[in-house]
């Protein structure tokens, strides 16, 4: 039995963070149902690097965040509409939704107006600024909260920055928080019986995010300095080019500093690292990122990785994402997993699915995301109307099926 298993959750929501949080809590066994609007499905499912799967709708930017949920495709702003979404709330465990502060509150199917019909629900509201102070309004994507976080202004280097971090980290960053949130709540209503209305802002995930930079800058007052691909105190915490490439070091210990300068056949330097203070770092800074940048020209990227994770150091030759996943360490682990669904040609897509394993019953996926409004009948059916009732609601635009 997994986790969530018999937890049902109504997921109201679109792009990537909201669908990343519902989806963290599929492979861990909740009935998730997808509600779309009939006419404007979340738009990620046209999002895609494949016209195929982009045709049906389930682009691969959607596929990525979208596996184990059921697909519904209802008109909230219907009276029809709100009403089945207040029937089927009676049934959920938990609403999730990521729409403009205000959205779900015109259509009567807010935090106070479904907790009147369940008072045990859990309700999740994810925005980019939150649902409180002069920006609670304002809409948002992962670029933009970069930008207004100081994430941006503290990636790259001091002639470079600011850079965009390529990959949507703070929409998967809020998702994640979203969804221990969640989690949190589960279990305390678990000992109290009490649901829970909880407010994740992207801005707050991307604080999360960045720490020991908050509070670094709250004790000097001012911003960090972007340190691009080195540190600013530390040579062996560094990018250096070799042979053929890069290598990333991360000798951060005073062990894994003197185990470097071993690795280099620098034993002198290896025995003044043991008894050197960390506050000398930044003054050889110059002197030794010199040094390291002459001899690691002397092998190759993959040759340095080897030879220094044999010696206890953390290294890594710079490597694309097509390079990673076809690294047996990716292989090893269940982080990517398959499931069915998919036409032929890709029918082997791997989906990424937790960054953690249990024992047993563990996250997993056993379909790939579904067409829209794929389980309107199906939704509707258990819910207890007929035939009639459904091809009325049909008629009527409430709910679309595919």
């Amino acid at each position: 039995m997994q986790p969530f298993e018999g937890i049902r959750v109504l997921d109201f929501t679109h792009v990537l963070a909201g669908p990343f949080c519902t989806y963290q809590l599929a492979v861990m066994g909740a009935d998730v149902i997808k509600i779309e609007s009939p006419t404007r499905p979340d738009m990620m499912r046209e999002e895609s690097v494949s016209e195929t799967l982009a045709g049906q709708q389930r682009g691969t930017q959607y596929l990525s965040q979208s596996a184990d949920k059921r697909c519904i495709a209802i008109d909230i702003d219907t009276p029809d509409g709100a009403d089945l979404i207040r029937r089927l709330v009676v049934s959920a465990d938990v609403v999730v939704e990521n729409f403009r502060a205000g959205v779900m509150a015109r259509a009567g199917l807010d935090y106070e107006s479904l907790a009147a019909v369940n008072p045990s629900l859990i309700y999740c509201s994810m925005t980019g600024f939150g649902q409180t102070g002069p920006k609670a309004t304002h809409p948002a994507y992962d670029n933009v909260i970069q930008a207004f976080s100081g994430l941006m202004a503290a990636t790259g280097s001091v002639e470079t920055a600011p850079v965009r971090v390529g990959p949507p980290v703070l929409d998967y960053g809020t998702g994640a928080q979203a969804a221990f949130a969640i989690s949190s709540a589960l279990f305390q209503r678990s000992r109290t019986g009490t649901g829970q209305y909880i407010d994740v802002a992207m801005l707050d995930a991307a604080l999360m995010l960045m720490s020991t930079s908050v509070v670094d800058t709250q004790v000097t007052g001012s911003a960090p300095v972007p340190p691009g691909n080195s540190s600013l105190v530390n040579a062996g915490y560094a990018c250096f080019e070799t042979r053929d490439g890069l290598i990333m070091i991360g000798a951060f210990t005073i062990k894994q500093r003197a185990d470097l300068w071993q690795a280099l056949d620098q034993p002198e330097l290896a025995q003044r690292c043991r008894s050197m203070p960390r506050s000398d770092l930044a003054r050889r800074l110059d002197e030794d990122t010199a040094l390291l940048a002459e001899l690691l020209m002397g092998k190759t990227a993959q040759q340095w990785e080897d030879l220094l994770n044999d010696c206890g150091v953390p290294a890594a030759r710079v490597r694309t994402l097509d390079e990673t996943l076809q690294h047996p360490q990716v292989a090893s682990r269940r982080g990517l997993q398959p499931a069915d669904g998919l036409p032929p040609g890709n029918s082997a897509l791997r989906m990424p699915v937790a960054a953690f394993s249990f024992q047993h019953d563990g996250p997993e996926i056993h379909r790939h995301a579904a067409r829209h409004g794929q389980h309107t009948h199906e939704v509707l059916q258990q819910m207890g109307l007929d035939d009639a009732e459904i091809s009325a609601l049909e008629k009527s635009g409430a709910v679309v099926q595919s």
